[in-house]
């Protein structure tokens, strides 16, 4: 279990989340509801350990070891994986070679006793999982992330999920800049990411992405507080009346 308890939290000397509750169940899927500001996005890096964000109370857990006590690479090898808003463009790294990268890095977690895969044997056993995904194989001769569109740079992210099989997935935005098509294949691809052994955390404020993808936790979030709690069915009320209500 991810668990957190009374967080507080700064940011260039200014208090952004004030006593956050909330914990997450391995086979349960969140939704983190909240206007722009809310603290949604703060909340999620702050469990990734981005520096600049400065924890002032309370505590974070992973199955009951401090979490804060590792740094962000030490909690993506835990089974934390975070999807940015915002996904940077790196020049001269191939796509092939970045995913070889990170899956040897995590072989420890995924696949005990295994070897890293050299170049051949990653490009054969990532095949199916491209074809998945519906990504060409010529996608991974492209720099990372340079010139893709808002679908490419999700499809690429849903690609890592099912590579590295995280156990605590947070989604931040992930449902913006999409149009439709790419829309409705990321949920589709997502459903196929949930299992027993996963939660996924989708921090959102649109509410399109929950008709194709279930949840069992809704929280609301506002000015850096959890204001309300509750199941499907409380995305839905939001929606119709709003956040004020």
């Amino acid at each position: 279990m991810l668990e957190i308890k009374n967080l507080h939290a700064s940011v260039a000397d200014t208090k952004i989340l004030h006593g956050i509750d909330i914990s997450f169940e391995k086979g349960k899927n969140t939704c983190i509801l909240g206007k722009n500001g809310s603290g949604k996005s703060s909340l999620a890096s702050i469990i990734m350990g981005n520096p600049a964000y400065e924890m002032t109370d309370g505590t974070i857990t992973l199955d009951n070891v401090n979490l804060l006590a590792m740094s962000p690479e030490e909690r993506s090898l835990a089974g934390i994986f975070l999807s940015f808003q915002n996904v940077t463009e790196i020049k001269g790294i191939q796509v092939s070679e970045y995913l070889r990268t990170i899956y040897n890095l995590h072989l420890p977690r995924i696949a005990p006793g295994t070897n890293p895969l050299s170049p051949m044997l990653f490009s054969r056993f990532l095949k199916p999982i491209l074809t998945s995904c519906d990504i060409p194989e010529s996608f991974m001769e492209r720099d990372l992330n340079v010139g893709f569109s808002g679908g490419e740079k999700r499809k690429l992210e849903v690609l890592q999920l099912k590579l590295l099989k995280p156990t605590y997935i947070i989604l931040d935005e992930i449902d913006s800049g999409l149009d439709l098509d790419a829309f409705k294949l990321v949920a589709k691809m997502l459903s196929e990411c949930s299992g027993p052994d996963t939660s996924i955390i989708i921090i959102t404020h649109y509410f399109e992405i929950l008709e194709s993808f279930s949840v069992d936790q809704v929280v609301v979030m506002d000015n850096g507080v959890i204001t309300r709690r509750g199941w499907a069915e409380l995305a839905s009320e939001i929606r119709q009346k709003g956040f004020k209500e």
